[in-house]
């Protein structure tokens, strides 16, 4: 349902999303999509080189891709995504390449909002699907993508964007990322319910320590704050890398799925929850 504030932008598109002082809504003039490149630099670092320039930003969305920004009160941009439309197997399919939020203004829901503004703008053009990628050791963005949008992990690849980047987001720990899909079609994916409680009994897999084929529920921990790890120490961030790597290729290529993530806040980690 739009939100009872909300204004119509474009005929047939759904309304511009406005919550609290943040409004969300497509990017539109040179001088935001120039900011978008600005807050590229600023979310993974000055000297990033994989920074998608403002003509690709705005010549995507005449083919179906999505530039939407989230504007603070007085105008200034504090969030936005970017996405590509494309054919796969027959189907539109969307590829959300981007997702960034100011530092500042994190963990109130904008980044929530923005998948959501997107989301509804491929739906009306009969997009029935999104992908995007994610670090595994990101435990904030794990909860967003599994527990709060209800999408999917279909696969993981071992340095997705190469063994090393320009971002200081990247330093020790490579690009691995899971791909989700979000599916968005007509029963779109509902938040999952929180998950029991923790539960002792079930195990923990990490490197190669795997577990019998009668065990049907497992968990792979990660780091709460993998930033603050990065910046005490590259080698105990590699370490978790090395630790989740081989326990995710595993338990995905035995019949595994992920179900969902939670903290676990007495020991300082998140939790993957998975189930034969």
């Amino acid at each position: 349902m739009p939100h009872p504030h909300a204004v119509t932008d474009r005929p047939g598109e759904p309304p511009n999303a406005r919550v609290g002082s943040i409004t969300i809504r497509r990017i539109e003039t040179w001088e935001e999509y120039q900011a978008c490149v600005v807050l590229q630099q600023e979310v993974w670092g000055v000297g990033f080189n994989d920074v998608v320039p403002a003509a690709i930003l705005k010549v995507s969305q005449r083919l179906g891709g999505v530039t939407a920004g989230a504007f603070d009160s007085d105008g200034l941009l504090v969030g936005f995504v970017f996405g590509i439309t494309g054919v796969e197997h027959g189907r539109m399919v969307h590829w959300s390449d981007m997702l960034g939020v100011r530092d500042g203004v994190r963990d109130q829901g904008v980044g929530r909002r923005l998948k959501a503004f997107q989301r509804d703008l491929l739906r009306a053009i009969g997009v029935p699907v999104i992908y995007w990628t994610y670090d595994p050791l990101v435990a904030r963005n794990a909860y967003l993508n599994l527990m709060q949008l209800g999408a999917d992990v279909v696969e993981y690849i071992q340095d997705f964007y190469g063994a090393e980047t320009s971002s200081a987001l990247h330093r020790g720990v490579g690009t691995d990322r899971f791909i989700v899909a979000w599916h968005i079609g007509d029963e779109p994916r509902e938040p999952r319910p929180a998950l029991p409680p923790l539960n002792a009994d079930v195990p923990i897999v990490s490197g190669t320590s795997h577990v019998s084929g009668d065990v049907k529920q497992i968990r792979v921990a990660v780091p709460l704050q993998i930033d603050q790890v990065q910046r005490k120490s590259l080698a105990e961030a590699a370490q978790w890398r090395a630790q989740t790597r081989p326990a995710f290729q595993w338990a995905l290529g035995h019949g595994f799925r992920i179900v969902g993530f939670q903290r676990d806040d007495a020991n300082d980690r998140g939790l993957y929850e998975l189930q034969r």
